[in-house]
């Protein structure tokens, strides 16, 4: 079995948040700050050797005061962003031990992830090297002007809009960094530019990012709405079906 190490991305601006004292993924949801969901579902994984959370550096000193206890408790390792994801991801890799095969890269600030979809991203991840959950768009697409005027309605056939946890093979995702010159607006992207095919597995518009204050009303009922988790012994009477498996 591969092991897999997960970066936690939470070392972004919140510039769209407009929240004068929590950036998103330190924000209150359902009783525990968002990282700490993101983070619990991948510590309660067999397959999860290591768990990092990047933070922005002007970040912390009030994260280690607010949460380094659960970073103890954990075992959660902090590693320090960079100017932008890229260096942050980096810096996150350099973190990771060398017993890591496989490493996930998840935004902090996506708390609303099942087991399930992990399930199947490692797993696609693991066969070919790179796999990425994503839905298909759904809504119909308008390019506009500066004078927010319509342009162009677009074709979303074929167009895919990229989640996390993006996965790769360690020795992938070190290349790619290594190679890539510009800022790549996710893993994917830096892994493409190497030749790298990278798979798209199915996620679900429940695996929603935390952009707005108004997500977190939306994340707190998705929460409600996760796929139960598959358990290797018999299921007891009240157990979800399977409707989301």
């Amino acid at each position: 079995m591969p092991t897999f190490g997960v970066i936690l991305a939470a070392a972004g601006q919140s510039s769209r948040f407009n929240d004068a004292n929590y950036k998103k993924p330190f924000a209150p949801l359902a009783g525990r700050a968002v990282w700490l969901h993101s983070a619990e579902k991948f510590l309660e994984r067999e397959d999860v050797k290591q768990v990092v959370i990047v933070v922005a550096p002007e970040d912390k000193e009030a994260f280690l005061e607010k949460f380094g206890a659960n970073l103890a408790f954990m075992a959660v390792t902090l590693a320090e962003g960079g100017r932008h994801r890229a260096e942050s991801v980096r810096n996150g890799l350099e973190k990771l031990g060398p017993e890591i095969d496989m490493v996930a890269i998840h935004d902090a600030a996506r708390p609303c992830i099942a087991q399930v979809w992990i399930d199947r991203v490692f797993e696609a991840g693991t066969e070919t090297g790179a796999a990425i959950l994503a839905v298909p768009v759904a809504g119909t697409l308008k390019r506009v002007g500066s004078d927010s005027v319509i342009t162009e309605t677009v074709d979303r056939t074929g167009l895919w809009e990229a989640q996390t946890p993006q996965v790769f093979s360690r020795a992938v995702l070190e290349k790619a960094y290594a190679a890539t010159r510009g800022q790549p607006t996710d893993e994917a992207q830096a892994v493409e530019s190497i030749g790298q095919r990278v798979r798209v597995v199915q996620g679900s518009p429940i695996n929603l990012k935390i952009t707005s204050r108004e997500d977190l009303k939306l994340a707190e009922q998705a929460l409600k709405a996760l796929p139960a988790p598959k358990f290797s012994g018999p299921a007891h009477p009240f157990a979800g079906d399977d409707l989301w498996r």
